[in-house]
């Protein structure tokens, strides 16, 4: 922790205090009781480096989206321009890779995305919007697809037999695995389908300059190694 903060830049008692909108609880990025995580992090660091300071709000995908637009937050993580809400967006500070996930006694083949059209799935909030026009077809025409505001319910429901198709984040099933093993039984075997490009996302601005502002920051930490610090500690996900 004292690392940390020498390694951090001033900020003055005056700074703006910003207020932002994370996702709720899903390690590696977001451990939302403890207001650290790989995403966390890098966000507050980005906007540290700019003069700014963070209040983190966290909260479902589609009410933090719903707020921006309001303009209740300052700022949302984990959006892009296909989410369809007005705002500025920066540049990429995260990318995720989403696969299709399957209990391998369900003997499921998966080869594109259309193929999940005759499954029951569940994805997590604004899946649709964000993964893509095929998928966003997909999502509109399966009356079996879902989207959790829980990130941890796909997991759940997975391995309870309750669904033929789990869609999310490498790393975040890969916690939320170990998360829930008292719960339904994790030791079934599973089959990951790699059916997606990595998802690159940015954060939204109510306004230009706090937008510009962080992707200046964000550049900083890229360049003085306080980024791929932060990646560092959670490389074990």
């Amino acid at each position: 922790m004292l690392l940390l903060l020498l390694l951090s830049p001033p900020v003055s008692a005056s700074a703006q205090t910003l207020v932002i909108g994370f996702g709720t609880h899903k390690p590696p990025y977001v451990f939302e009781q403890e207001h650290r995580g790989l995403e966390v992090e890098i966000v507050i660091a980005a906007l540290e480096q700019a003069g700014l300071q963070v209040e983190p709000y966290y909260s479902p995908l589609e009410r933090m989206h719903m707020m921006l637009e309001r303009q209740e937050l300052d700022g949302i993580t984990v959006t892009s321009e296909a989410s369809g809400v007005s705002a500025h967006y920066s540049d990429v500070y995260i990318t995720y890779q989403n696969v299709a996930v399957t209990l391998k006694a369900l003997n499921i083949r998966l080869s594109r995305i259309s193929d999940l059209s005759q499954y029951s799935v569940s994805a997590f909030q604004r899946a649709r919007l964000l993964l893509g026009d095929e998928f966003r077809s997909m999502a509109l025409n399966n009356p079996l697809y879902r989207e959790e505001a829980r990130q941890v319910t796909r997991n759940l429901l997975l391995y309870a037999g309750r669904i033929d198709v789990m869609i999310g984040d490498r790393r975040i099933i890969r916690a939320f695995t170990d998360e829930v093993a008292d719960r339904v039984d994790t030791t079934q075997e599973i089959e990951i389908h790699p059916l997606f490009e990595p998802t690159a996302y940015r954060m939204g601005f109510v306004d230009a300059d706090l937008r510009d502002r962080f992707n200046s920051g964000l550049q900083q930490i890229r360049e003085n190694g306080r980024y791929q610090e932060i990646e560092a500690r959670y490389a074990a996900y």
